[in-house]
């Protein structure tokens, strides 16, 4: 035979056995578990009626708990938003303020006139052989600046060559490779100084030794001498 199950007041309090305290009716919750009562024509105070409006009580508790945690979750959803919200409206500044930045230093930039050594610079290059010598436009400048004539360099053969050319080429050998004391002909990083490139504007070998140009010296020399033969014979020539 099945057990009927007992009844709520025959059973202990379970708030004394979780060693809680117990809870009492207030005389409002009294007021409306004696009335349910005479509604349903039961003798009061009885158990049921308390335990129907403590049940009540103990919902609402609930659902004002779980209204009081969704706000919460609520709060805490509304202010991680809002954090998001600002930090990705600090970076969108921070990006605006460097893209300001870069376009203000391109401007700056495109601004600035460029240096006066600069352009002394450049314009030295393009008058100056990296090889050796001047170009033409080097040629022109000296012209323009000092009135000078200045012709490229001899690069012919000694047997091609008319007396005005011996004369010329022996003349730069002389006074470049035949000075004393003989300026350097390599710099600090072992590269051909100007001295020593000029020879190639005159058809030599570039010197990068003090004995190599002394021979260039020596070459213009002969060729002085020549010249000075041919001219010479010429003048006996004409008396």
């Amino acid at each position: 035979m099945a057990r009927s199950p007992r009844a709520p007041w025959s059973k202990a309090n379970p708030r004394k056995r979780a060693g809680k305290a117990s809870t009492r009716l207030t005389s409002a919750e009294k007021a409306t578990a004696k009335a349910r009562a005479r509604r349903a024509g039961r003798p009061y105070p009885n158990l049921v009626d308390n335990m129907r409006v403590a049940a009540k009580k103990a919902g609402k508790t609930k659902t004002s708990g779980r209204k009081r945690s969704a706000a919460k979750a609520n709060t805490k959803k509304a202010t991680t938003k809002k954090v998001a919200s600002k930090k990705a409206a600090r970076k969108t500044a921070r990006s605006k303020t460097r893209a300001a930045s870069s376009a203000k230093k391109r401007s700056a930039k495109r601004a600035t006139p460029r240096k006066a050594t600069s352009r002394k610079s450049a314009k030295s290059k393009r008058e100056k052989d990296p090889r050796g010598g001047l170009t033409a436009a080097g040629r022109q400048a000296f012209a323009e600046r000092d009135g000078a004539h200045l012709r490229p360099g001899v690069t012919k053969k000694v047997s091609e060559m008319t007396p005005q050319d011996m004369r010329r080429k022996g003349s730069w050998a002389v006074r470049f490779y035949g000075r004393d004391p003989l300026p350097p002909l390599l710099d600090a990083k072992g590269r051909p100084t100007r001295l020593a490139l000029s020879a190639h504007a005159w058809g030599e070998p570039v010197p990068r030794t003090v004995a190599a140009a002394r021979k260039i010296a020596a070459k213009g020399e002969r060729l002085l001498a020549r010249y000075h033969r041919i001219k010479d014979s010429r003048t006996r020539g004409k008396s």
